[in-house]
């Protein structure tokens, strides 16, 4: 949660913090943050990712770094773990993983990604949203939210779920892309549950290395059931918004990586991974 600070600084220091706010038109809020965020070696406003959406549709699902350096560079985000087993939930601080059966256990340390997006998330912008009947309309909405169609924003939805559905990949046998893989994994819902949905929108021209659009995984508020969104239907859910200025890629040395051809558009792949065999939710 963003705080408010009130202090007295120099008038040269005033000065160039105007200069500043007006050669990069960032606010100065933006400004006085980001500059302590490198004073105390904090990356706030920046996504971490490791690897890129196209090597996930290739099969590349061996882990090649492990969830404490994910920790070490956010606090909240989502991924998967290695040959694709589940979906990962940080949140808080925390990593989880969820399963197939929608069942959530948290992650030790140890454990490795092949895939993952995370942030230290400090909300600038806080809606309440209406009543929504599906994930089409839960994402009209948030997209009156966002400041552009080119920048990366983290999403935070708090709330009780009048319906949710899920899925959770299952572990990939040896030799599967995501297609393949994608074609057995389960799928299940929960009625008036509480719990957040957490993710990130990101736009259409960094599809070769991300989910574009609409990315959301949901983890229950007892922290037991979990899993990646395909469909839902709530009431005045709270959403929180956080603007990210920068991408920071973690590029794997795996040889599996060095050698895969990645130069393929992944979005009819990602497509089916994120929405499922049976077409667009509703």
């Amino acid at each position: 949660m963003s705080r408010r600070l009130h202090c007295r600084i120099s008038h040269s220091l005033w000065q160039e913090l105007q200069a500043e706010a007006s050669r990069t038109g960032h606010s100065l809020s933006h400004i006085v943050q980001e500059k302590l965020s490198a004073a105390y070696d904090l990356d706030h406003h920046t996504i971490f990712q490791v690897s890129t959406s196209t090597a996930v549709t290739k099969g590349l699902f061996k882990g090649c770094t492990r969830v404490a350096d994910l920790k070490a560079h956010g606090d909240f985000g989502l991924g998967t773990f290695e040959d694709l087993d589940g979906e990962m939930i940080l949140f808080e601080g925390h990593a989880y993983q969820a399963r197939a059966d929608g069942v959530i256990n948290e992650a030790p340390d140890e454990a490795l990604t092949p895939f993952a997006t995370v942030t230290r998330f400090a909300p600038e912008r806080q809606v309440i949203l209406p009543e929504i009947e599906n994930q089409t309309q839960l994402e009209a909405l948030l997209d009156t939210y966002r400041p552009s169609e080119n920048t990366f924003i983290g999403i935070r939805i708090d709330g009780i779920f009048r319906r949710i559905e899920l899925r959770a990949a299952c572990k990939a046998a040896p030799g599967e892309d995501l297609v393949s893989a994608t074609s057995h994994q389960s799928e299940f819902s929960f009625e008036e549950i509480e719990g957040t949905l957490v993710g990130f929108w990101a736009p259409a021209y960094a599809r070769s290395l991300t989910v574009s659009g609409y990315h959301l995984h949901f983890i229950s508020k007892d922290r037991s059931k979990g899993g990646h969104l395909i469909g839902i239907q709530a009431t005045g859910l709270k959403a929180q918004l956080h603007l990210e200025t920068d991408f920071h890629l973690a590029v794997p040395e795996t040889e599996q990586f060095l050698e895969a051809d990645l130069r393929d558009d992944p979005s009819a792949a990602l497509a089916i991974a994120e929405h499922g065999h049976a077409g667009e939710r509703s």
